[in-house]
């Protein structure tokens, strides 16, 4: 299969389809979708195919490689090993999922918005396969447009707002990324005279001396930057929740589960082995970045009122265990670091898939708007739960795994910075379980305030027991009107559901709790809800129970890491 060009029929497919939409379908509603949906398909089949005949050790495979430009030592060279494969079939995935929940949901540019999703996926794919620094570059490049597309053109109110900072933050870190480049090509090339961008050649170098140590220390950082503004590490988070809050579900879930993981893989695939100098002298504030993101994130994420916001928060502590894990450089950290990736993937890309369902039906994403949705919408609430669960988590299912690994890795480093990294843990427990608890088990809608109902303050609980309340056996959600200032029910937006509402003397009022929305209509999950929702349930189960076929494809590639970084630290 090594002549076979299966690396670049998976990576150029999607973008055959943007080209068949561009030029055959874009007068038509569902031939877009349509030719999407079979062209992500195939990438996604033969991406399978790939990690089933993958061979566990750590060379790379399946590799491709034709000279390009000569005279600067550029060549097409395609390749996978133990980390990208596993990355690569993680993308093909979502970006099935993707398409399939998109249908039905973009009214607007049905075109134009599968041609954006399909170039994405190309540029996702090529990142995670170029062997070539020049190639790399490009498909990097790539994601940063379509991305932006997707969240000014599709996204919520605020989109152009958060697509002009996600661009701007991007491309900073891409310029900078670069000069690295353009350093290495030319440090390479002094020491012996030879022109290439081949990144297995340039690792070399390395050995050969090509590198002074003040040359890593810059070099290393101008590349760090790039990688950590699309992990995304504190401080260079910031254009993260905006960007997630507006753009559509479709690039949410994408965004999270896949772009993301960019940052990690490169930190893995140019940051150590080609600078393990330079990671050995930035590692302790690459640590410490990382723990404060940790607890940074959870904090953050425990006043968020919207659910995607929150959701993004805790994305910007879960990856802080990524960087932590790569850069306390023992095995386990390594290991720990990328399950938590892949499971970060499942999960939090079945979390923003949750929020989808309910915002296409209430459209918000204000917590106060819901209560009670486990009676409603019992088999949407079972995926809550999985997907909750996964993510603070909860041993059995792929969340615990990598952070446990990461735990013990950081504890062999550090044990004082491992009791502060996982000490905070309960605070994913806390900012999930409170959104979990109101919005699926909370008051439901229709059901007026209990006087002993917190959402009640104290003066008003107060004045039901003078009115009388449940000691005279006035009926629960029956108050009376106080014509000098009382309380009484008045219904909300959306129906049956009453607020208690105060009456002040000079006839103004206001509602003394959130409003909540009618869910009493809603229907439970469609079946193209669950198309999305299931595989991901499924490997989250499946990998938290038995994670160990992952292991066997990865664990040689980060051995090889390792061994070299240590031997040249050494020398």
């Amino acid at each position: 299969m090594e002549s076979f060009p299966i690396l670049s029929i998976i990576t150029y497919m999607p973008a055959l389809g943007a080209l068949a939409i561009l030029f055959a379908a874009r007068g038509s509603n569902t031939l877009p979708r349509q030719i999407a949906l079979v062209t992500s398909l195939v990438s996604f089949v033969l991406s399978v195919i790939v990690v089933v005949a993958f061979e566990h050790n750590a060379e790379f495979q399946f590799t491709e490689h034709a000279v390009w430009l000569e005279d600067l030592g550029v060549s097409y060279l395609l390749g996978v090993d133990g980390i990208s494969v596993l990355l690569v079939a993680l993308t093909t995935l979502l970006s099935v999922i993707a398409i399939i929940w998109s249908w039905g949901t973009i009214a607007t540019r049905n075109a134009e918005y599968y041609i954006a999703l399909l170039i994405l996926e190309t540029g996702m794919l090529g990142v995670f396969m170029a062997l070539d620094l020049f190639i790399f570059y490009i498909f990097w490049e790539v994601v940063l447009i379509p991305m932006a597309l997707l969240i000014g053109i599709w996204g919520s109110s605020n989109r152009i707002y958060a697509a002009i900072k996600f661009f701007l933050y991007t491309l900073f870190g891409s310029l900078l990324m670069l000069v690295g480049i353009i350093a290495t090509y030319q440090a390479y090339y002094l020491e012996t005279g030879i022109r290439t961008l081949n990144v297995l050649e340039l690792q070399e170098g390395v050995a050969l001396g090509a590198y002074t140590s003040t040359f890593q220390f810059w070099v290393f950082a101008a590349f760090f930057i790039a990688f950590a503004v699309k992990v995304p590490m504190f401080p260079f988070h910031t254009w993260l929740p905006d960007a997630h809050v507006e753009a559509p579900t479709a690039a949410s879930v994408i965004l999270a589960s896949v772009m993301l993981k960019m940052g990690g893989y490169g930190l893995l695939r140019f940051n150590l082995p080609l600078y393990p100098d330079g990671s050995e002298d930035w590692a302790p504030i690459v640590i410490a970045l990382s723990i404060i993101g940790i607890i940074y994130g959870a904090l953050v994420a425990l006043v968020q009122p919207d659910m995607k916001k929150l959701i993004a928060y805790s994305s910007v502590s879960h990856m802080g265990f990524v960087t932590l894990g790569i850069f306390i450089m023992n095995l386990q950290g390594m290991e720990g670091a990328m399950m938590v990736m892949l499971a970060h993937g499942f999960n939090t890309g079945g979390l923003f898939l949750i929020v989808g369902v309910i915002y296409e039906r209430a459209h918000t994403r204000q917590i106060s708007a819901f209560g009670g949705l486990a009676s409603r919408m019992p088999r949407w609430a079972f995926y809550f739960t999985l997907f909750m669960f996964a993510s603070i988590g909860l041993p059995g299912l792929s969340g615990f795994v990598g952070e446990f690994l990461v735990a013990l890795g950081t504890w062999e480093y550090n044990p004082g910075a491992a009791l502060i990294t996982f000490s905070v843990v309960i605070f994913s427990a806390w900012y999930m379980m409170w959104m979990f608890q109101r919005v699926v088990f909370g008051r439901a809608s229709g059901q007026a305030p209990d006087p002993g109902d917190s959402a009640l303050t104290p003066a008003e609980q107060e004045e039901i027991r003078r009115m009388g309340g449940h000691d005279t056996g006035v009926e629960h959600g029956t108050y009376d009107t106080n014509e000098h200032g009382g309380l009484q029910t008045q219904p909300v937006s959306g129906g049956d559901h009453h607020a208690v509402v105060r009456h002040e003397p000079d006839g103004s009022s206001y509602p003394t709790h959130e409003d909540q929305m009618d869910s009493s209509r809603w229907a439970d999950l469609t079946t193209k809800e669950t198309l999305t929702l299931l595989p991901l349930a499924i490997l989250t189960v499946v990998f938290g129970v038995y994670p160990k076929p992952l292991f066997d494809i990865f664990e040689p590639s980060f051995q090889a890491i390792l061994e070299g970084a240590v031997r040249v630290i050494g020398n």
